[in-house]
């Protein structure tokens, strides 16, 4: 399958990649909730000193949400949703 094919194929409106990257990036934030609130922790009470101090659980957290916020991930929904779209469209 050359590019353009590939690239036609998981081809999707503007907004409705806005709306696929905000439910990437709910579901980055459940499943990550762990080091979320590992680093909530650490930053409680904390104003600057929080950079610092806190550097090893941001890492953490940064690390578990590129997981599931990449564009590997973006493309996959997007490819979900064009077939979700299509199987829609033959069943009408």
């Amino acid at each position: 399958m050359g590019y353009l094919q590939e690239a036609r194929e998981n081809h999707v409106k503007k907004k409705v990649e806005e709306a696929l990257r905000s439910k990437m990036k709910q579901k980055a934030l459940k499943d990550c909730d762990f080091y979320c609130s590992k680093y909530a922790e650490c930053a409680r009470g904390r104003t600057f000193t929080v950079v610092w101090q806190c550097r090893k659980q941001a890492k953490e957290l940064n690390d578990c949400l590129h997981q599931f916020t990449n564009d590997e991930v973006l493309e996959e929904m997007k490819k979900a949703y064009v077939v979700e779209q299509e199987t829609k469209e033959k069943n009408q």
